[in-house]
């Protein structure tokens, strides 16, 4: 007996008429990319990216069966939606070779730390319209969050689809740009502050008799519980940590040590020193 065909269902894309280009796709651009390809976010043929090298362009071109190039200029020409995934050091330069690909009706999105709206405005030349955002890296596995703010021309629309794209790697929160270094030395950095919380409670059940991929485990999913109880049920973390903190129990002694230690205090100034070098970055 015969084998019935199966007819392929090809399903459209979300948003099938936007051309994308993204512009200097390393880590955190790669990782928005392949996460526009995982959804079905933009159809395929009008995604557009670049490299720095022709070997890496083919490689990746032939992975996620995108175009990828070394040049800057044809992508943007090629795209209504311009992502800027370079080195903050390195906008002014990407904006002024892009510049005759540049219209009002485009949209630049940039993901460079520290780079404010007005100067790219400035290096565009024309009133177009451009959205600052700033992710951070556990986007890799869907579970970021990226602060974004507006420049002068930018519509609700275009907000409404910066918040789309950005979502397909985790939460956004919309700010104020004055706000922006803020965002910068709380989320973007603030992972790494995280590691070193999860290590040292690793460390210290080790210290307790744990073998350590068992303190590892544990310190990392209840690092994971305590964050997703403040997401889902929207409780204030000093609600939720006084629903741990039993009278005369264990729990209270451990934030005795931790108020002892100045561990508040010291978070709360690594926060403070970190947004105060995105200020200083900005400066120049």
């Amino acid at each position: 007996m015969s084998e019935i065909a199966v007819p392929v269902i090809d399903i459209p894309a979300q948003l099938p008429s936007i051309r994308i280009a993204v512009l200097g796709t390393g880590k955190m651009g790669g990782i928005l990319l392949q996460a526009f390809l995982k959804q079905n976010l933009f159809a395929p043929e009008h995604i557009h990216a670049t490299v720095a090298h022709v070997e890496r362009a083919q490689a990746l071109s032939t992975q996620w069966g995108v175009d990828v190039s070394t040049d800057n200029l044809a992508a943007a020409q090629q795209a209504d939606l311009i992502l800027l995934g370079v080195k903050p050091f390195q906008v002014p330069d990407l904006v002024a070779q892009i510049r005759p690909a540049l219209t009002p009706e485009k949209t630049l999105i940039s993901f460079a730390a520290s780079v404010k709206t007005a100067a790219i405005e400035e290096a565009a030349g024309i009133e177009i319209p451009v959205i600052r955002a700033m992710p951070n890296t556990p986007s890799a596995l869907g579970a970021g969050i990226a602060g974004l703010c507006r420049g002068k021309f930018v519509t609700d629309k275009q907000m409404d689809l910066a918040r789309r794209i950005f979502e397909t790697v985790g939460r956004t929160v919309t700010v104020d740009e004055k706000h922006m270094d803020a965002v910068t030395g709380l989320s973007a950095s603030g992972p790494a502050f995280i590691y070193i919380i999860l290590e040292s409670l690793a460390e210290a059940g080790v210290k307790v008799g744990l073998p350590r991929e068992t303190a590892t485990l544990l310190a990392a999913q209840t690092t994971f519980g305590a964050a997703k109880m403040v997401l889902d049920t929207g409780y204030h973390p000093a609600l939720l940590k006084d629903a741990v903190t039993t009278p005369a129990g264990c729990t209270i002694d451990g934030i005795l040590e931790l108020e002892e230690g100045g561990l508040r205090v010291t978070l709360i100034k690594a926060v403070m020193r970190a947004t105060q070098r995105a200020k200083e970055l900005a400066a120049g």
